[in-house]
């Protein structure tokens, strides 16, 4: 099987787990916030704190934005479930904006419209979450704009995203946002096995995160209601969770993170020569916007039914037949059970079900050979019959 995504790991990658397994610390330990600093610096951003996954990460964000009961996030339809899950958690409610055609990120123009029916309305909302999908940026400067007209807090879900780019700058330098969370499964562009990180510029968020990841304990005694303790105290100041990321994870995230360059360059080697490779089936290609550099999480097609009666479960079938793990990029969250019961319906968002409804992802990571790569694209002529 040619799976969809896959961990690249070097001798240096497992060299670095091991030297923190021989050390004193396997958590809790100096290597996370040297992995911090690490992300941080690639980032362009003020303050870093890894936790371990990116729905963790997603979750302390809002509630370090203060999202709670009585408010509303929206985000895109077009993510997996944790987009949406964060808020829930939060006691928040949770609203969802269509997708741009082309990019399959949120819809500016649809956010606007959306916006402006919400102002007349009394529902604006607190946080607007845009997810990079695939690996490609939003139209973050065109949503900061709105968020400075209606006054929401940007929060993004860059968990496909890191080490691409916007606007000339890393994703995660938060010039258009509170906050930036990156996802460090084993399918991503960097892992710690799982794992997640927030990025900020704001140190209070940085810091309320902080507290939030480690139960909401503090050992600080600035922050301590009490004045008269001995050096082993601490204080309980919220209600928060373990979240915690290990040393030995974050070993490996720092060592992948050596790497970073080599990955996202291999990636696009891979899309260029998928471009090249089904310029002539029926399938609508990735559209890469010139204001950014993908990271090339996901390589999504389309299939094209102006161009083939081949239906998507047909071609789906055939690959996965021929040892090619195709995925589908995903199911709208809107159309979910228990989203259903929160009163969203099939033909809410459009787009994204248009979208999802033609759409797989090919086998893209950096280990992915020129012959294996070869083998998929003959499969996909087999199986419209080219």
């Amino acid at each position: 099987m040619i799976p969809y995504g896959r961990q690249d790991i070097s001798e240096s990658d497992i060299a670095a787990v091991v030297e923190v397994l021989r050390s004193d610390w396997l958590t809790q330990g100096p290597v996370v916030e040297s992995f911090e600093e690490t992300v941080r610096r690639h980032c362009w951003a003020g303050h870093a704190v890894a936790v371990n996954s990116a729905t963790s990460a997603l979750h302390l964000a809002c509630r370090a934005i203060g999202l709670g009961p009585g408010d509303t996030l929206w985000t895109s339809p077009n993510t997996f479930v944790a987009s949406a899950n964060a808020a829930l958690y939060c006691g928040a409610d949770v609203d969802f904006v269509d997708i741009d055609s082309r990019t399959y990120n949120l819809s500016v123009p649809a956010l606007a419209e959306k916006l402006e029916r919400a102002s007349r309305s009394g529902t604006l909302p607190k946080v607007v979450m845009p997810v990079h999908f695939a690996g490609q940026s939003c139209d973050l400067e065109g949503i900061a704009q709105l968020a400075h007209r209606y006054g929401f807090s940007v929060l993004e879900d860059a968990s496909h995203a890191i080490g691409g780019e916007y606007k000339g700058a890393p994703i995660g330098d938060c010039r258009f946002s509170s906050m930036a969370v990156f996802s460090f499964h084993p399918v991503k562009i960097v892992t710690t096995g799982e794992g997640g990180m927030a990025v900020t510029n704001d140190s209070r968020l940085a810091d309320r995160m902080r507290e939030l990841r480690s139960h909401g304990i503090t050992r600080d005694p600035g922050r301590m209601e009490s004045r008269a303790h001995g050096p082993w105290y601490y204080e309980q100041t919220d209600l928060g969770y373990n979240y915690r990321l290990t040393d030995m994870q974050a070993a490996l995230g720092k060592s992948q993170m050596g790497r970073i360059g080599e990955f996202v360059d291999a990636r696009h080697r891979i899309a260029r020569r998928y471009g090249e490779l089904l310029a002539d089936l029926p399938l609508i290609l990735p559209w890469q916007d010139p204001d950014g550099r993908s990271a090339y999480h996901l390589y999504p097609v389309c299939i094209d039914p102006a161009r083939t009666k081949a239906s998507r479960l047909e071609v789906f079938g055939k690959l996965r037949a021929s040892g090619i793990g195709v995925n589908v990029h995903y199911i709208p969250v809107h159309t979910q059970p228990y989203y259903r019961r929160l009163g969203f319906r099939p033909g809410d968002f459009p787009a994204a079900e248009g979208y999802y409804g033609r759409a797989m992802s090919l086998p893209m990571f950096p280990g992915l050979t020129e012959q294996a790569q070869l083998d998929v694209v003959a499969c996909l002529h087999e199986a419209f019959g080219r």
